[in-house]
Order: structure tokens, then sequence, then C-alpha cells
């Protein structure tokens, strides 16, 4: 079916340029995959035969797999020009437009319908990069645009357990919503007034037709004083590991120890007090130890597996320097900064 699949798209009339001229599978999912500042740390179970774990990408590709949203298969084909069905399929996907279930080959031409700009009938492949950001800038732009119904919920579920384990809490700033992933920020703004809250994805719901999310009460009332239903734009930020929670901007992360052992996220330039830092590599490596800001050094020499990870919190704010290194002897430092910051999904203060 591949096979049958390449002949078609070298049959167009694009197939005149050269193969190097199209943006590869590869490639493309990692743009697609990177833009949504989204982590991809887990060790995947089910791997692509042609996606060995030292190649690049091999962790967002499987973890992509695993996740549905690349189609299961037994190969990934990463070298081949990327097709406009993949990419578009793909696209919706990493956006979560819809719930997984209702993003597959068979819901393609309804989601074009949903969304018709994207409806590019013109070649079967993607010409360039610039052709597949211009697609997610242009999808990314119709989402924030459009204007959902939202409501809270409160008492009745208040210490109950959520769709992801945690256990809700009225008054932390939290939110509900049926496809976007567990601790996807998200800045919600009322179409009435303009007040925006910045929330933290950690359920599953609503499912009242024509509703698309359910606040905290807390986060509700920040944006709203007379409870009920709102109309409110969504801005989907990134993850929250990933997202600096102080300042709702992206999180820079120190990923390298070597150019072979790398981390999954790494140790972040700025970070907050009070939040776990959580590191795991793809293959082993050596926490040596840490100088904390009053310059005492507390050595570790804690070596950590490529299955296991090594938690950190900072308690007060300052520089740290995390001194790491590879079971052959490497070692590199990384500088942390840690500010004291009210976090988004602690308790409300007033």
């Amino acid at each position: 079916m591949r096979l049958l699949l390449t002949l078609i798209l070298f049959a167009t009339p694009l197939a005149s340029a050269s193969a190097e001229d199209f943006p590869t599978r590869r490639d493309g999912y990692l743009l697609l995959w990177n833009s949504m500042n989204r982590p991809a740390f887990e060790k995947s179970e089910q791997d692509f035969k042609d996606v060995p774990e030292e190649s690049e990408g091999w962790l967002e590709i499987t973890y992509g797999k695993n996740r549905g949203i690349i189609d299961d298969a037994d190969s990934f084909y990463p070298n081949q020009p990327l097709s406009r069905h993949d990419a578009l399929m793909w696209l919706f996907r990493t956006r979560n437009v819809e719930e997984l279930p209702d993003m597959q080959e068979e819901n393609l031409e309804e989601l074009l319908e949903k969304y018709p700009a994207l409806n590019n009938k013109s070649s079967l492949l993607i010409s360039s990069s610039q052709e597949l950001i211009e697609m997610m800038q242009l999808l990314d732009a119709i989402l924030r645009d459009e204007v959902h119904e939202v409501s809270y919920y409160a008492d009745d579920f208040h210490g109950k357990g959520t769709a992801f384990g945690e256990k809700f809490d009225m008054n932390a700033i939290t939110a509900a919503h049926r496809s976007y992933p567990h601790n996807t920020m998200v800045k919600v703004t009322n179409e009435a007034n303009g007040k925006v809250v910045t929330v933290r994805i950690n359920d599953r719901g609503p499912y009242v037709h024509g509703r698309d999310m359910d606040l905290s009460k807390a986060a509700f009332y920040k944006i709203d004083s007379n409870g009920g239903i709102l109309n409110a734009k969504f801005e989907r930020l990134g993850d929250k590991e990933l997202i600096d929670q102080c300042i709702n901007t992206l999180r820079r992360y120190q990923k390298r120890i070597t150019r072979d052992v790398r981390f999954h996220r790494g140790v972040p330039h700025n970070f907050s007090t009070g939040e776990t830092l959580t590191l795991g590599s793809n293959r082993w490596f050596v926490i040596r130890g840490i100088t904390y800001p009053d310059g005492s050094f507390v050595r570790f020499q804690e070596f950590v597996g490529p299955k296991e990870h090594f938690s950190f919190i900072p308690s007060e704010a300052g520089e740290y320097r995390l001194l790491v290194g590879t079971k052959t002897g490497r070692q590199r430092e990384m500088i942390m900064r840690v500010a004291e910051c009210a976090k988004l999904n602690s308790q409300i203060a007033e």
C-alpha cells in the first residue's frame, strides 16, 4: 500500500522536482510536534522498525505512534516526501481539534468541511517546509478565533477524582476539556469583558452538547463574577512542564550532556521554588552534585538508567548549578535560576 501511494505521489506534476525539494515525513512530523510545546519523554513500548532509537526524532515519532497521532504500522518511512493527507491528519491530531476517535481516516473530509481554508487540492505532496508552517499558522489562527461556550463545576465534584487521577479542587486554577492533553496550559479570554485566566487541563469534559470547557469555580470567577455560562476564546500555550508558569512563556531547556546522551526534557534555564524537576535520559547518566544558592555543594554521585528518573525540588530562590555526567566520565555543569512565584494551580488568595 505504501509503495502504491509513493508511485501515485510521484506521478503528479510536482514529481518533476527532485525528491530533495520536498520535506520528509520525519521533518514534517517533527515540525508539527515541536510547534505544540508538548513533551515526549516517556519510554515507548512500540517502535517503528525503520526509526531506530539512536535516530533523529525517535522519541517524538514513537510517542506519536503510541498516542495515536501517527497511524499504527510497522514502518514510518521517515525519508519519503510528506503527503498532504498525512500532514493534515497529523495537523488536526496534534491540535486536538476533536477527540481522537473522531480524527480517523474516514473523518478527514468532515474535518476539512469544518476547516475549509485547509482544503487545498492542488497537489498530493507538501511542497516545502514553509507551506507546512503556513498550514500550521492558518489552523492555529482559526482555533484562536473560535468562540466557545464555557461553564464551571464546583461543590458537587470537589474532592473527587479527575479523569487523570488527580483530586479535583474547585479553588485551584484548572479546567476540564474533552481533547486537550493532561497538563496543557490554556489562556481563556472572556469575550464579554476581555478578562483572562490561564488554566491547566486536569480533567475530561464537559459532556453537555454545545459546551467546550468546564472551568473550576476559582478559574471561572477570575473572569466572570456572575457565574453561569460565558463565551470565551482559547489560546493553547503548551504543556505545563514547558511553560514558565510565572510569566506564561515557553520555558527553555538544556538537553544534552554529550552529543549522544540527552535528557528527554532537560534542565530549565529558569524554574520556580516548590516545582519538581524531573530528569530522565536516553542513556545512563549521573548526577555528580548540586551547588546551592548559598554556595554549598551537595555530592550525589547518583547513576540514573534509561527507565529511571532523578527528581529535585528547589526550596529557595537563587542560582543552582547541576553537575551532570555520563558513565564514561564526560560531565557538564548546567545552571538553573530559581525564583519565587505564585503557581497558577495554587489556592486562590481571595
